[in-house]
């Protein structure tokens, strides 16, 4: 399980898009926003994703990128950005892949993945966890708390 202190995991993924997503491409030239969340169009998710939506362009102006990683397809994420007009990539972990990397946990009795969000700086190092399943909109104030001191 990745801790505060540990460097980020390196992953490829598709995105929405079919693209595949590289995060060394980004990874220690911003600051970078994590969530995994269990599953596209569900009350929470949606919830959650339109949050990241709405806040954008604060995280922006912080100098951070968001990435959103389910194992959803990509099409399905394609479905859901195209429907909540999301502006920021979600990436396709369907053999879960991301979610061991990060070690992220499952949450009531192991049926549901997890929703965790990792805050990461501008040297690739994890500096905020915010495990977050109950509660699909505190951790972005918190993101944004942090990153605002880095």
């Amino acid at each position: 399980m990745i801790a505060i202190g540990d460097s980020c995991p390196i992953f490829e993924l598709p995105n929405q898009d079919g693209v595949l997503f590289d995060i060394q491409s980004i990874l220690g030239k911003q600051n970078i926003v994590i969530y995994f969340y269990p599953k596209d169009n569900t009350r929470g998710c949606t919830i959650e994703a339109c949050s990241f939506r709405d806040a954008n362009q604060e995280f922006l102006d912080l100098g951070a990128t968001v990435i959103g990683i389910s194992s959803d397809s990509v099409t399905a994420h394609k479905k859901f950005s195209n429907k909540y007009q999301l502006n920021f990539n979600l990436l396709a972990d369907q053999h879960k892949i991301a979610r061991k990397l990060f070690g992220v946990p499952t949450n009531l009795l192991g049926l549901l993945p997890g929703r965790v969000s990792y805050v990461i700086n501008k040297k690739g190092i994890v500096c905020g966890i915010y495990n977050s399943m109950l509660d699909p909109n505190g951790h972005i104030d918190k993101a944004l708390a942090l990153l605002k001191t880095l």
